[in-house]
């Protein structure tokens, strides 16, 4: 089995690190910061924890450095597994893999060791394995699904050991794959002769413990939605979860509670405030946390209404932008197929009457028109009653400031001499470019990431703009590093999070120096930081109040 690599940083990174011991580098913008940033572009990727993706960058908090105690993973009982299970059909023995670990007191027969493996080893780029990683479907090296929910991750967690991912996975061993990091993309262009300046930052955790749907509010209101007057009458109109004695509320290859599971792992809502719930110390009550449709098109065809979000009240992100009369649009790969915006970019279907694009989903009723990897709960703005389409405020926030991510490539390719973009654009990539497990390729999405800031980087935009380049969570996969509140670290917390370490890079040539690792604090709230404090605007919540803002870049970098 391929060992993690430990060879050093190429020799052009090399001499960008050492070029920048000298004072005269660090010192290059420190005084402007992010005072002479005009425009600030989130790229908002999926499903990645920071050591599966950039766990082998050199300089960094990686696997290398990892805590075996936050590594080997334990059984429900505690004790050490000896080998990995593995359900991803590209990992299982005796085939395709020959075992060569046993572990006979739990009848496992594996070909990982209980350790970190490079998942490219074995499902390369090249592998026809999509979508969700079974052999005989398309190029791109896709792999399973793993769980990623809300009071999974706590248990994963394990009070900061970091050493139940595997017991608490329906992907059990998957979940300790690690991508080598050298051969990402983004690190081959980071490292090439005259690449712009960046910084990795080592310390960023997904805000909110579990999936995308809580991860996405909490990039755009620092908040958990509230399903105002849920059913708790255990109907199948009641969409709280129900949790056995340690706050799970599944049953997988390697967990196995104590009793009849009665509700779904996925169950969109919090479980009852029961005293054994609030006795474990975990949230309960109204709140939405796992994926749930909202209650605005564009949602999933045929979802009836008792079983969408009601319309969210609290402030945005974009609600405090607009006050300000700072432009911003949320730039969403697919939108105007899925929210009906006929002939508008990215508008594959013809006069809007029928549903012609052979990717659109099953189900769709034009001019709804969603391409069938099109992630609804991937758009949290449409969540918000500032966006409901039935109201003439909600269509203009809507037509002002929800695009899809085909009208940022026009504006950046015809940018010319003079930069088109916005103060503030998020950009969400559909489902077939965002590299989440399952449904997309990991390199595929990579790249497509990389061809966006590669744009930007050669556009009229590049000199004042700061491109953030991060995941929206873990997707169900291992890190070491215990988030704030877990295990007694440090840091912002509350019962909602933050979740797992996930990657994060910043990149601009306002950066000071040409490469650096940040090992500050932060969680996904701290973009939220950063655009209040870079445009004057007051905090959404006590976490964005609490968190630190990405300034911290300009002088806690390293290179």
């Amino acid at each position: 089995m391929r060992m993690l690599s430990t060879k050093p940083p190429t020799a052009v990174a090399a001499m960008s690190l050492l070029a920048c011991i000298a004072a005269t580098c660090l010192r290059a913008d420190t005084s402007r910061g992010l005072a002479a940033v005009n425009h600030i572009v989130v790229i908002y990727q999926e499903n990645h924890s920071f050591d599966n993706l950039f766990g082998g960058w050199e300089g960094v908090d990686g696997i290398a450095q990892a805590d075996p105690r936050h590594t080997q993973q334990v059984a429900q009982d505690g004790t050490t597994y000896k080998c990995l299970l593995q359900n991803d059909p590209s990992l299982t023995s005796p085939k395709p893999l020959k075992a060569s670990c046993k572990d006979a007191a739990r009848r496992i027969e594996s070909a990982f060791r209980n350790a970190p493996f490079e998942i490219d080893t074995f499902v390369p780029p090249s592998a026809a394995t999509c979508p969700g990683g079974k052999p005989g479907g398309a190029p791109g090296g896709c792999t399973r699904d793993l769980v990623h929910r809300f009071y999974q991750e706590r248990y994963q967690l394990n009070r900061g050991h970091m050493n139940r991912y595997v017991t608490g996975s329906d992907a059990v061993g998957l979940a300790m794959g690690v991508y080598d990091t050298r051969r990402l993309p983004i690190y081959t262009y980071l490292h090439a002769q005259g690449h712009p300046h960046y910084v990795i930052a080592d310390r960023f955790f997904q805000a909110a413990f579990g999936g995308s749907l809580l991860n996405h509010h909490w990039l755009v209101a620092a908040a958990t939605p509230v399903f105002k007057d849920a059913v708790a009458d255990g109907s199948g109109d009641d969409l709280h979860a129900v949790l056995v004695a340690n706050g799970m509320p599944a049953r997988y290859p390697l967990y196995m509670p104590k009793g009849e599971v009665k509700a779904k792992d996925s169950a969109p809502l919090t479980a009852l405030c029961t005293e054994n719930v609030k006795g474990l110390g975990l949230a309960c009550g109204d709140y939405a946390v796992n994926t749930i449709q909202p209650a605005f098109q564009p949602y999933a065809p045929g979802t009836p209404e008792a079983k969408r979000l009601p319309p969210q009240v609290n402030p945005t992100i974009g609600d405090a932008l607009s006050t300000a009369g700072v432009d911003w649009a949320w730039y969403s790969g697919g939108w105007s197929n899925a929210n009906g915006d006929v002939g508008a970019p990215g508008w594959s279907n013809g006069g809007g009457k029928r549903c012609l694009d052979p990717a659109t989903r099953e189900g769709a009723l034009a001019p709804h028109c969603p391409n069938r990897l099109f992630q609804f709960h991937h758009q949290p703005f449409n969540y918000y009653a500032a966006f409901d389409p039935g109201t003439g405020p909600g269509r203009a926030n809507r037509r002002a400031h929800l695009k899809d991510e085909a009208e940022l490539v026009q504006l950046v390719g015809a940018s010319g001499d003079a930069c088109r973009l916005r103060a503030v654009s998020f950009v969400k990539p559909i489902g077939a470019d965002n590299e989440h497990p399952g449904y997309a390729s990991e390199s595929t999405g990579a790249q497509h990431a990389l061809d966006l800031i590669r744009s930007i980087e050669a556009s009229a935009c590049a000199p004042d703009t700061l491109i953030i380049l991060t995941y929206d969570e873990f997707g169900g996969q291992w890190d070491h590093v215990p988030p704030p509140g877990q295990g007694g670290a440090r840091g912002p917390h509350d019962i909602w999070g933050p979740g797992t370490r996930i990657p994060a890079l910043l990149i601009s040539p306002l950066l000071p120096a040409p490469a650096a690792v940040d090992h500050t604090l932060y969680d996904t709230t701290s973009i939220l930081a950063t655009i209040e404090r870079r445009f004057g605007l007051k905090p959404l919540s006590s976490r964005d109040a609490a968190v630190r803002d990405l300034s911290e870049a300009w002088s806690s970098a390293r290179p």
